[in-house]
């Protein structure tokens, strides 16, 4: 090919690939020379054109077949593969007169491809022939000669697929009666191409040795020549006589050659089968040809008698047959003693090595065919034949096959029997080969068998008893023939050696079982060969050799059946008839095997009288049963000398008739008293003799008699279970007990027993539970077996059995302690199951019905309830489940009152509308009745009358949903109320109603709801297309089941158990999404919603517009619902809310046409009440919604909208909650205010810019008085009306402040002119010192986050409104001084104050308050570190504070020291590095948010703060460890891949965007992300102190153990340090600041920073090397270049930058300036310190101020406190004086 790994050259365009190569040359250069091929012969060049004009027969080709049968001539096996596909393709689709044009080219590319090494090519290639056949038809005739040979081999290759398409070419071209003649045709070719195959190819000369592996030549050279052997095989088969005949030369010279023989011997096994096969074909129909090469043709043959091989053996002994059949002097070319006798016998002994199957039926028609000089001495030869043939059984895979062990059996009695017949004359030598053959032969395998299970259960018994019977028949003094005699002492010598063997057997004490069950086999097979002919695997055949030498032929069907040898070859053919088992054994047989029954019999009654052999006892039970007879059970009473007279107790002629009966005797005297044993267990061998004695009795009533007589004996319930069992097994049986079955006897038994069994359960007895299994089965026996179609036992005692089971059932089902009789339960499902599935129609009893009413019961509640066991539950279950299933097989099904159907939807009904319902109660109950509906459905259509029915009554009728819908919680109405999808001006409910009390139980409209739910969806989701469900009321139920769902949605706060519910419903797939698809089918769901809501307005509307949101209905099907809006005038609450829930889905116009039509209506607000719904307040919040959908209203109509408004304000002014109190107020007048504010809000952001100087005063000072009002009634927050009206007034802050924050430029033009400047000045400090004022007392009035009252939106919309408070609003608050007793602080008190009043609500339990907190807080927290700084330079600098600290905010370390101890509690069992899953808006939640965001916040103060603050920061945050405790929390929050929700690139890739890499936004709004939005503000956290505390981390994790060291170290190096590195370097790209004398450059891609220093004739270059795990690991201080520095003082100054970086908790930029600092102060003259050698100090900054009065050497503070402590000294470090 064209090596695609290869370097292309360059400018080669041109493709590697052969095929496109050569497709482009073609295009390119329009003609190219055609070429040679190599064809089969030296004549055929084998020409292909390569373009138009070569020569005239060119222009017959298309160029597209040129350019396919180039591509055919190519070696690779994929471009062949395709290129033959593409031909086959091209002869389909393209014109006969084309596809013509080919045929001159096909037939070299034919021999050449359909020989090719893939098989795949070889399939293909035929494939592809065929359809070129099809298409040219009769015109392939001038090429068939050079083609025929090929197809031939093709036709039988060994590639199935391959030779099947070749065939069907073959068949395509030629009709059946046609191949003969087409194959004459051609034969001269074919024969010449397969001599060539077979005598002249080699692997060498068949593919390239050059281009072709060794393998691949040897598996072609192999297959070639197979296929050719077949294909010769083939064309003999085929070929007329006559033509044979004319090929007899070149036949001849075939088989004269001896490589064509040498074939027998070669390795490959299937080039032996095909030359076996060959071989035969010539046998059968050249013979004489076969006679001239006889000597070749015997050795190659017989010699390889022993090939075994599964490919070779079928044909080799087909050849070894006609060999012997077709050569009469065979045997004169082979040495059969030494050649191929020998080599039988020995695989005779290995048992045909795996192939008996395939290699022993060949055994008889081969030794018919020995002649005599073959088999003398008989004797001899026979011995070993039939002595090697038993050794074959022991054989290894004759032991583990039973079709090998069958197969030699069967070869062994054919040939046994054909060699008795052909040795059955009276002479010496044939007696004793008889001799031989019974004795040393026949009794010892049948000896080995009656010891061996394996050979018991083959067909071997059956065999002999078949050939017996032929034995008898020619003794028959009716049969004709000589060999009477023969044949009659052949079966005496049998008899006498079967008894023989029989009695020594079982003649001993310590007979083997194995022994006894082979003689019991044997005995009964020889009584009842019949059942052999289905037992057996292979069917017994009768085979006849026509015309036997030395015996007469007889037609008549007793003729003995063995074979015999033909004069003709084609008679040897086996002639197969099927034996018929029905024809009658002779009466001496039967004699003879009934003689050796008695024997036995009165044999094994010794053993059993003297010695209690339960051995003997057992074969004596199946003597009886399989010989039962009256002088059988003579002998064995003549047998035992102490008999005993018994009778049956009565004295009637009939009884002392059966007295006279051995067989009753029998029964009596011993058989009752072995039944009555106590300690025997196993009585089924018992029951048998039983049945044994029965058949020996004359009527039934005989039989009845002694049934009867044995029921009302103290026999054990197991016994009468056997009998039962047994009569119901065979039909003879069952005959002979149908009265006793039926009769009253046995009858009120079953029933009394039935009852004591109830009577013991239900007293909980269960000490005998054991025992009774018996019993319990044969009532269940009793009920469920039918024979006949008729009741086992009478219909009345069903009748009272089932009753009792119900009676006791549901006496059972009420009692509390159900443990004790679970026994009883568990029996009587088993009996109810057992009667369900067997017994037909058996739910036509009443007392059935109501026996699975109570099944399905138990089973629909759950097991608090009924308080059953698991195991017990699934058996009621299956019981239920099996009485449905015959409920719905049942005929004639009714749905009557009553009846199971009807009773058991009421009672589900029932238990909707009333019980108690818990989640696992409900779920149980929707299970039961789903697989209720299920099987109903298998057979009754879902639009079935039964189905209807059943539905109709299982669901409510309109009184009891209305009901149900007024017994939900109301609570649904606060979150459509607050988010402005629904207005109610309804009456209050009172404060306890908002208080959702917990409950244990489900509302029953959402139990109700959910389980028709699901049983809609069964049976709409099972309803064919063309069916139609007229189920009443479907409608209004699928509406109902879509309110329930909806009442779900909407409620916020749910108790346990409801919640529980409704993700029980999400569980079960019962959603919006599925009921609406599903129900839209059928149901016109759409218009009774629509009419719903027109009647009844609120949660009706909110379930219409989801569904119409679900369904995705066009505004076309929802007008016509209301046809025109005039239909919902006048206004109404529900017309209200109708418009209000499908405006975002009406037409544009329709909504346009609704605002005019409310705008003119607004305008005649004088003759109206402005508050009711069908006055201002109605058309406003009708203008308002459609606004709100996106309806765009004229701003002249807005403006007179708002015009009108403040018309309301001057004329109405009481209208206003101005100053009002709240819980005076009427819920009519707070949704008028709240839509006056929802309107002015839309104003505000959408038409700013068109309203005036008076309109804004207008807006400005309402929404002040608004504000006012809200913040004087936090009291009536538990109202969510009042809620409502806080939650407008402040979003409408919100948008004020927005709008004001960044007005558009374009848009401030147009403003008024003092309106920017009014609401800085006094409306802004208005507004927020009502609102932070607010949010405080809200957080104090309502504390209980848990409360259902608490007003979380109004503390959102305060929040949001917070957000835009000015700094100076904070520093100067009016919030109540608030002030912590021995806190030190720096601060004002008003900051103080807000500190100490907003930091706690950090820690409150509602996470919108904590982030408005966050970002109030955040704003004054760079205000703060100010204060410190002035305290600190107040401070003399003689005070002595050898290492000072300062705290951060007291406020906030309050907050850590309460939240630390927390954390440790919640985080204590989370090692470092394993993640922490936290689960939203848990308290654990609310704690670590709240301890998160405190750090936040101190980072901010932190990084606000100079560089000597933060010194005192550190240190203080170092003594209390706080930062150490945040380390290890934030390694127990931060993921192990904190990679950003959304991602799908790979971790650590380029694109994959981390928490570290996307900055944190916290909304309170905003709930996407919250899952993972403590781990984002973790790594958040942790990035900002790696950025601002770098010295401290790293400090800390130096201090780690091993462990917590490597996973901080991989992890910060993985996810941080990059992030931190690349924003570091850019800053000192970015810094604006400025050194003198001092440069700094940066590079990104080396992490360096350059900072270059100079001053006069001193150059100093420092090269600054980020760590890989920056900020982690050391920065490392190279040396640059240096000009004029000593080397000591350079080394001073890199170790003091050094220093600086490492401790230092800032920027480089700020290490690098300190640096700078410490060089500026050493030229300025001021000496280092004699302890650090720095001028500066590394961690306070401090300049050496302490001086020794000796030395006067200065030294930093903090160095000399270091040396003190240290030292144990106070001396001073140079002139060692004491330091003063």
């Amino acid at each position: 090919m064209g090596g695609k790994n290869k370097q292309r050259t360059k400018g080669n365009v041109r493709p590697s690939s052969s095929g496109r190569a050569a497709e482009l040359l073609a295009r390119e250069r329009g003609a190219v020379p055609g070429f040679v091929g190599f064809g089969s012969s030296s004549n055929d060049l084998g020409y292909v054109p390569a373009v138009y004009g070569a020569e005239e027969i060119d222009n017959l080709v298309d160029a597209d077949f040129r350019m396919v049968l180039r591509k055919l001539s190519k070696r690779d096996t994929i471009t062949k593969l395709k290129a033959v596909q593409e031909f086959g393709t091209m002869c389909k689709e393209r014109e006969s007169e084309i596809v013509k044009g080919v045929l001159p080219y096909w037939p070299r590319i034919y021999c050449k491809i359909s020989m090719d090494h893939d098989r795949r090519v070889r399939e293909a290639t035929e494939q592809a022939f065929e359809q070129l056949i099809l298409k040219v038809k009769r015109n392939l005739a001038p090429y068939l000669k050079s083609i025929m040979g090929y197809w031939l081999i093709a036709q039988c290759d060994t590639y199935s697929p391959a030779a099947s398409a070749a065939n069907v070419a073959f068949q395509a071209a030629f009709p059946t009666s046609k191949q003969p003649e087409a194959l004459a045709f051609c034969k001269e070719e074919i024969l010449n191409i397969l001599q060539d195959n077979l005598l002249k190819e080699t692997p060498d000369t068949l593919s390239d040795p050059q281009s072709v592996p060794e393998e691949e030549r040897e598996a072609k050279y192999v297959r070639v020549v197979t296929c050719s052997l077949l294909a010769l095989k083939k064309l003999l088969t085929l070929l007329p006589g006559p033509e044979i005949d004319t090929l007899e030369e070149n036949l001849t010279q075939l088989l004269s050659q001896n490589k064509f023989w040498k074939y027998s011997k070669h390795t490959t096994p299937q080039i032996r089968g095909a030359l076996f096969e060959a071989v035969a074909t010539f046998c059968q129909h050249t013979p004489e040809l076969i006679q001239t090469q006889a000597t070749r043709a015997c050795s190659a043959v017989l010699l390889n008698i022993d090939d075994t091989d599964p490919v070779v053996c079928p044909a080799l002994w087909e050849a070894v047959l006609y060999i012997l059949t077709n050569i009469k002097d065979c045997w004169q070319h082979v040495n059969s003693k030494k050649g191929v006798m020998p080599k039988l016998w020995l695989l005779l002994k290995e048992g045909g090595r795996g192939l008996a199957t395939v290699l022993h039926p060949n055994l008889l028609p081969f030794i018919s065919k020995l002649p005599d000089e073959i088999t003398d001495p008989k004797l001899e030869f026979y011995n070993t034949f039939f002595s090697s043939v038993i050794l074959g059984l022991s054989s290894e895979r004759a032991v583990s096959s039973p079709s090998e062990c069958s197969a030699i059996i069967f070869a062994f009695m054919e040939c046994l029997r054909f060699s008795l017949l052909q040795n059955a004359g009276a002479e010496d030598e044939h007696k004793k080969v008889q001799q031989m053959l019974i004795s040393d032969q026949l009794l010892l395998l049948v000896e080995s068998a009656l010891k061996n299970p394996r050979l018991q259960s083959s067909p071997l018994f059956y065999q002999i008893t078949d050939m017996l019977v032929s034995w008898e028949k020619r003794v028959n003094p009716s049969s004709e023939g000589t060999a009477e005699d023969t044949f009659q002492r052949l079966l005496s010598d049998f008899w006498d050696g079967v008894t023989r063997l029989c009695v020594q057997q079982v003649d001993r004490t310590d007979a083997e079982e194995n022994a006894l069950n082979g003689v019991s086999t044997l005995l009964q097979v020889m009584q009842s060969p019949e059942g052999s002919w289905k037992q057996c695997k292979k069917k017994a055949i009768k085979i006849r050799f026509a015309g036997l030498e030395g015996a007469e032929v007889k037609d008549d069907d007793d003729e003995e059946d063995l074979p015999t040898v033909s004069k003709s070859p084609s008679d040897s053919t086996l002639l197969v008839e099927r034996s018929d088992p029905g024809s009658e054994r002779p009466h001496s047989q039967n004699r003879r095997l009934e003689d050796l029954v008695c024997e036995l019999a009165e044999l094994n009654m010794v053993y059993v009288n003297e010695q209690r052999s339960d051995k003997h006892l057992k074969f004596l039970s199946v003597l009886v049963s399989s010989f039962p007879s009256r002088r059988l059970f003579q002998v064995l009473l003549d047998s035992d000398a102490q008999n005993q007279e018994t009778g049956l107790g009565e004295t009637s002629l009939q009884e002392k008739t059966m007295a006279a009966n051995p067989a009753v005797q029998f029964l009596l005297q011993k058989l009752i008293i072995w039944l009555k044993e106590d300690q025997r267990k196993d009585t089924d061998f018992l029951v048998n003799m039983l049945y044994s004695v029965l058949h020996c009795c004359d009527s039934n009533e005989e039989k009845k008699l002694i049934l009867d007589h044995i029921s009302k004996m103290d026999v054990k319930w197991s016994i009468l279970l056997q009998i039962i069992q047994k009569a119901c097994a065979d039909e003879a049986k069952f005959e002979a007990t149908s009265d006793w079955l039926k009769g009253e006897v046995l009858g009120e038994k079953l029933v009394k027993l039935a009852e004591d069994l109830c009577a013991i359960g239900l007293n909980r007895i269960s000490t005998l539970k054991s025992s009774h299994s018996d019993s319990w089965a044969l009532i269940s026996l009793a009920l469920s077996q039918h024979v006949q179609k008729k009741t086992l036992i009478g219909e009345v005692y069903v009748e009272k059995i089932i009753e009792k089971l119900h009676a006791t059932l549901l006496k059972a089902k009420n009692l509390s302690d159900a443990g004790d009789i679970e026994p009883l339960v568990s029996f009587i499902c088993d009996v109810a199951s057992n009667f369900f599935c067997s017994v037909k129609n058996c739910l036509l009893l009443s007392s059935a019905e109501d026996l699975l009413l109570t099944v399905f019961q138990l089973c629909a509640q759950s097991q608090e309830i009924t308080h059953l066991s698991d195991s017990l539950l699934q058996k009621l279950n299956h019981a239920c489940f099996a009485g449905i299933q015959s409920l719905v097989g049942q005929i004639g099904t009714d749905f009557g009152e009553g009846t199971f159907l009807h009773s058991s939807a009421l009672w589900v009904k029932n238990q909707i509308l009333n019980s108690t319902m818990g989640v696992k109660s409900l779920q149980v109950l929707i299970s039961s009745v789903c697989s209720l509906v299920e099987n109903l459905i298998r057979t009754n259509p879902p639009s079935s009358h039964i189905m209807e029915k059943f539905i109709e009554c299982l669901t409510p009728n309109d009184s009891e949903w209305k009901m149900m819908r007024q017994a939900l919680p109301p609570q649904w109405l606060k979150r459509p109320l607050l988010n402005g999808r629904l207005n109610l001006n309804c009456q209050y409910l009172c404060m306890d109603v908002w208080r959702f009390r917990s409950s244990v139980k489900i509302p029953s409209h959402l139990c109700a709801a959910a389980l028709l739910g699901q049983v809609i969806l069964i049976m709409l989701e099972s309803i064919n297309e063309k069916d139609k469900l007229n189920l009443v009321g479907a409608e209004c139920t699928v509406a109902e089941v879509l309110y329930s769902l909806q009442w779900c949605e909407e409620i916020e706060i749910l108790p346990a158990v409801v919640s529980e519910c409704c993700g029980m419903l999400q569980e079960m797939n019962i959603t919006h999404e599925r009921i609406s698809k599903e129900s839209g089918k059928l149901f016109n769901v759409l218009e009774t919603l629509f009419s719903r809501s027109m009647q009844n307005g609120s949660l009706w509307t909110l379930t219409l517009a989801k569904y119409t949101e679900t369904k995705e209905v066009s505004s076309s099907d929802l007008k016509k619902l209301y046809e025109t809006i005039e239909s919902f005038f006048p206004l109404t609450e529900q017309n209200l809310c109708t418009i209000q829930g499908l405006s975002p889905f009406l037409f544009k116009e329709e909504k346009e046409l609704l605002m005019n039509y409310c705008t003119a209506e607004l305008l005649k607000w004088e003759d109206t009440d402005i508050t009711s719904i069908h006055g201002g307040y109605g058309y406003l919040a009708v203008i308002h919604c459609c606004l709100k959908s996106g309806a765009t209203g004229g701003q002249d109509m807005l403006m007179e909208v708002l015009r009108t408004v403040m018309e309301w304000r001057n004329h109405k002014e009481d209208v206003f909650l101005f100053n009002f109190n709240l819980k005076e107020v009427s819920p009519s007048l707070l949704v008028f205010n709240v839509q006056m504010i929802r309107f002015i809000c839309w104003l505000i952001r959408r038409s700013p810019s068109f309203m005036t100087d008076s309109q804004w005063d207008f807006i400005l000072c309402s929404m002040l008085a608004w504000l006012e009002t809200v913040s004087e009634n936090t009291g009536s927050y538990w109202n969510p009306w009042a809620q409502v009206f806080a939650c407008q007034t402040c979003n409408l802050v919100t948008a004020l402040s927005e709008f004001f924050t960044a007005p558009a430029p374009d848009l401030l033009e147009k403003l008024p002119a003092n309106l920017m400047s009014e609401w800085k000045e006094f409306f802004t400090e208005g507004v927020h010192s009502l609102l932070l004022p607010l949010f405080v007392k809200i957080t104090e009035q309502f504390s209980e986050t848990d409360d259902p009252l608490f007003p979380l939106p109004v503390l959102k919309a305060v929040g949001d409104a917070l957000i835009y408070i000015p700094v100076e609003q904070l520093t100067q608050n009016n919030l109540q001084p608030k002030f912590v007793a021995g806190q030190k602080t720096n601060l004002p008190d008003k900051l103080q104050t807000l500190l100490n009043t907003l930091t706690p609500l950090l820690l409150f339990k509602a996470r919108h308050v904590q982030i408005s907190v966050y970002y109030i807080l955040h704003k004054v927290m760079p205000q703060l570190p100010e204060f410190d700084n002035e305290n600190d330079n107040t401070k003399s600098d003689d005070e002595e504070e050898e290492e000072p600290c300062l705290s951060p905010p007291a406020a906030l370390m309050a907050i850590l020291g309460a939240t630390e101890e927390l954390l440790d509690d919640i985080l204590g069992s989370v090692q470092v590095g394993e993640f922490a899953v936290v689960q939203p808006l848990s308290e654990e939640y609310c704690c670590i948010l709240g301890y998160l965001l405190t750090w936040k916040l101190i980072l901010t103060f932190f990084k606000a703060s100079s560089s000597h603050l933060r010194v005192q920061y550190s240190l203080y945050l170092r003594k209390t460890k706080s930062l150490h405790k945040l380390l290890f929390h934030l390694f127990r929050l931060m993921p192990d891949n904190p990679v950003y929700p959304g991602q799908t690139a790979e971790p650590g890739s380029k694109e994959t965007r981390t928490f570290f890499t996307e900055d944190l936004h916290l909304s309170a709004l905003k709930t996407e992300y919250l899952p993972s939005e403590i781990a984002h503000l973790a790594c958040s956290v942790y990035y900002i102190t790696l950025k601002d505390l770098p010295a401290m981390v790293r400090l800390w994790w130096n201090g780690q153990e091993k462990r917590v060291f490597n996973t901080v170290d991989k992890f910060t190096s993985k996810y941080v340090s990059n992030v931190l590195s690349c924003q570091e370097i850019s800053s000192v790209q970015t810094s604006t600041q400025t050194f003198e004398n001092m440069t700094v450059k940066a590079r990104s891609t080396t992490r360096e920073v350059i900072a270059t220093y100079s001053v006069e004739d001193i150059f100093i270059e420092l090269v600054i090397q980020l760590p890989q795990n920056y900020p982690l690991g050391s920065i490392s201080v190279e040396s640059g270049r240096r000009v004029g520095v000593a080397v000591q003082q350079w080394r001073n100054w890199m170790l003091q930058l050094s220093t600086y970086l490492t401790h230092q908790n800032g920027s480089i930029m700020e290490g690098l300036a300190l640096w700078k600092n410490n060089v500026d102060k050493r030229f300025e003259g001021v000496e280092d310190c004699m302890i650090c050698y720095s001028v500066i100090h590394g961690s306070n900054y401090s300049l050496p101020k302490k001086a020794c009065r000796t030395c006067k050497k200065k030294f930093h503070s903090a160095c000399l406190y270091k040396w003190f402590t240290s030292s144990n000294k106070s001396t001073c470090p140079l002139c060692r004086e004491t330091f003063f």
